[in-house]
């Protein structure tokens, strides 16, 4: 559907390349929140991000599992929203909706990894010196997903 067929050949329309014309020259989907291609650590190859620091990934190379960042990033934001406690508690409706946000009942239920989406697994603190643990993915749509423990 992205080219024509002439003696057996494709020829690709604009935008369009390879064998098959298969492969996009549209780097949209490899554009990342600020505004470089592939987060600057990767390759837009056919509209898919190819990233070449291993420590990042994701569509556009933007989750990073080993960087200090997501969890106390995220923090506040989780502590108020599950606990209705922590700094950004009188805030949180306007600063924290950012996520969509599901309890679970124990460690275990958290989502693990190898699924397809980017995973941080969370252990913070909150104001009352207590652990909770949360983890923190971004699906290929963009959507921030936290899973939180009860």
């Amino acid at each position: 559907g992205n080219g024509i067929c002439k003696c057996r050949v494709c020829e690709c329309f604009p935008n369009f390349t390879g064998s098959a014309c298969d492969c996009s020259l549209d780097t949209t989907p490899c554009m990342a929140s600020n505004g470089q291609i592939c987060n600057g650590r990767g390759t837009c190859e056919c509209g898919t991000c190819n990233c070449t620091d291993p420590k990042f990934q994701g569509p556009t190379c933007e989750m990073c599992q080993t960087c200090l960042g997501v969890c106390a990033e995220h923090k506040d934001c989780v502590q108020c929203r599950a606990f209705d406690k922590g700094e950004k508690k009188e805030t949180c409706s306007q600063e924290c909706m950012h996520f969509n946000m599901t309890r679970v009942e124990s460690r275990d239920k958290l989502p693990q990894p190898g699924q397809p989406d980017p995973l941080s697994h969370c252990k913070e603190k909150d104001v009352d010196d207590c652990w909770f643990y949360f983890t923190y993915s971004v699906n290929s749509n963009g959507e921030a997903n936290v899973h939180v423990v009860e």
